[in-house]
């Protein structure tokens, strides 16, 4: 990421480019390439250290989180804010937000919330926080040990490593009301559970929270949702296959328009104020939501096929 953005939204961009011009296909390509990498990352021997100094959501996460160390600092925000752009968390965001304590994964996938460096750190997003004026000091060390021994590596970022101060509006604070409303069977239920914890106390933290859910694409909650739920049970392979059919499913416009709409609203024109269909949770059916994870009846289509990985480290093979 060079600059302030360890990702910028330009796949995005090109994937509606190229669905304008009537090639949905040369996205569902990209998303092959990129969900390939990501799981080359993820199932990597080499320790991979990833400086989040800045902004790292969607495609930047997938290019950092599934890597072995990521050292966080002030300046980094996370999120992954697909719902809002009636997309989904993708890039095998189903695997790592699935594994976060409680149900923060849940709430973090459909609302969108963005973390600091801090919160990236307690929930284990990060695995390290070292302050920014410290990185060149960092990277110097880690050049200079030349070793691929996590255990040196780690002791290594240990050495800048501090721990930071966590603010008392975070939303890890309330880990307790999150797991008892996103651990809900539906998004329904989710913003039911919601609105009572509401009603039992004045918090501006919740009524957001229910805000950010109802600005959201109603089939994109009800996706997130359900994808997140099955990657806890599974591998992160199985995690990234499902995840590129939704992607294509979302590409090729048939069962839902809310990426277009959801690009147009929020990065196109501005206006934020995106017009989904359906426009209600109540209206979008299991049905609707299962056709998002089967295979796509395309002449020419196919399942992402990932490559064949031996000799893998403990760590790596766990995550298979």
């Amino acid at each position: 990421g060079k600059g302030r953005a360890f990702c910028a939204g330009g796949d995005v961009a090109t994937a509606i480019r190229d669905i304008n011009e009537g090639t949905w296909r040369l996205g569902a390509k990209f998303y092959w390439k990129q969900f390939t990498l990501n799981y080359i990352l993820a199932t990597y021997r080499k320790p991979q250290v990833s400086i989040l100094n800045g902004i790292v959501m969607g495609g930047g996460a997938g290019a950092s989180i599934h890597g072995r160390f990521r050292v966080a600092t002030e300046n980094s925000v996370f999120a992954m804010p697909e719902t809002a752009l009636g997309l989904f968390p993708d890039v095998g965001a189903s695997y790592f937000m699935s594994r976060l304590p409680g149900f923060f994964g849940e709430y973090l996938g459909l609302t969108g919330t963005r973390l600091d460096g801090a919160e990236m750190l307690v929930c284990g997003l990060a695995t390290h926080f070292v302050p920014s004026e410290r990185l060149s000091l960092l990277e110097e060390a880690l050049c200079k040990v030349d070793s691929s021994d996590p255990a040196i590596i780690s002791a290594v970022i240990n050495e800048y490593s501090k721990q930071p101060y966590m603010k008392e509006k975070s939303a890890y604070h309330r880990l307790n009301v999150i797991d008892r409303c996103f651990s809900q069977r539906t998004g329904e239920e989710i913003i039911s559970a919601l609105e009572r914890e509401a009603l039992n106390k004045k918090d501006d933290w919740i009524s957001k929270t229910i805000q950010s859910l109802k600005r959201a694409s109603p089939t994109s909650l009800k996706i997130s949702l359900r994808s997140i739920r099955e990657g806890r049970l599974q591998g992160v392979g199985q995690c990234l296959i499902r995840e590129f059919r939704i992607a294509c499913h979302a590409m090729q416009g048939k069962l839902s328009k809310d990426f277009f709409e959801g690009f147009r609203a929020i990065l196109l024109d501005k206006d934020k104020n995106p017009k989904w269909e359906p426009s209600k949770l109540e209206l979008v059916s299991d049905d609707m939501v299962d056709s998002y994870f089967s295979m796509m009846d395309d002449e020419g289509w196919e399942d992402l096929k990932l490559p064949a990985r031996s000799n893998l480290p403990a760590y790596a093979i766990a995550k298979l």
